[in-house]
């Protein structure tokens, strides 16, 4: 049943169907209430990144002179001429399109395969849309290269290294819900915070060892209050010693930017 709901969800991305989808989206562009509520949803989560790179590709493939026939449009990639008319060139197009499908799916449901469970008792998470072959992709293709225009810091990489990052992002021990906030600044910022870095924190041997004298300081306390207050409620740290040296971090670090 999981199979043929993933397949149901997933396959307009294969071959014979680009065309279709070319055709789809150019329509949602022009006018959104044209196309089917479903196809719309979808669309509406691509993204701009999306658009752009796919409004550039359309521009590209149209004649420059609607009176007078041109040659089919070409571009120069590593010493070699493109043509953009031809159906290489399209699923080349294509597929950097899936790639950036692919990002956006992480950066909206990247955290439904955080690892939060340091016991391991849930097991192995999968996630149909944050599956490159989802997208119609191959093992085969883990070590093409594809353009990313500076998508996660990056001009180019290869999907391996593409996934990696991904995942490193937004599935590792953090996962982060910021897709559906509608402040396009806000949502830029904890973005560019979390592609910027690779969601890893590279702390000193110096703030090391700070965070674990808040630890230490923490975890003394406790232990002075159990002695001193035998027997009176109270809410301990178990769990929730790391808190500490957060909200210590979250205090200097707001001082530093002038908050009174």
């Amino acid at each position: 049943m999981a199979k043929r709901v993933e397949l149901e969800q997933t396959a307009f991305l294969y071959g014979g169907n680009g065309a279709f989808i070319e055709d789809l989206y150019a329509r949602y562009l022009r006018d959104p209430s044209t196309v089917d509520p479903s196809w719309r949803g979808y669309f509406d989560e691509l993204g701009p990144e999306t658009r752009a790179l796919f409004e550039r590709s359309r521009s590209a493939l149209q004649p420059r002179d609607a009176e007078r026939p041109q040659p089919a449009p070409r571009l120069a990639e590593g010493g070699a001429v493109v043509d953009l008319g031809s159906e290489r060139s399209r699923r080349l197009i294509i597929d950097h399109l899936r790639v950036v499908m692919l990002i956006r799916a992480y950066r909206v449901r990247g955290h439904l395969l955080a690892d939060l469970d340091p016991l391991g008792l849930a097991g192995d998470k999968h996630h149909p849309e944050l599956d490159p072959k989802a997208y119609g992709f191959t093992d085969a293709d883990l070590d093409r290269e594809f353009f990313l225009d500076n998508v996660l810091g990056l001009e180019k990489a290869t999907l391996r290294r593409i996934v990696e990052i991904l995942r490193q992002t937004y599935s590792a021990k953090i996962g982060v819900e910021f897709m559906h906030i509608q402040d396009p600044d806000q949502k830029a910022w904890i973005q560019g915070r979390m592609e910027g870095t690779h969601n890893l924190l590279r702390p000193t041997g110096e703030i090391k060892q700070e965070i674990l004298e808040q630890l230490v300081i923490a975890e003394g306390f406790e232990r002075f209050l159990h002695v001193k207050f035998p027997g009176t409620k109270r809410f301990g740290l178990d769990g929730g010693e790391s808190t500490v040296p957060a909200l210590e971090a979250i205090i200097r670090r707001s001082a530093e930017l002038g908050v009174d």
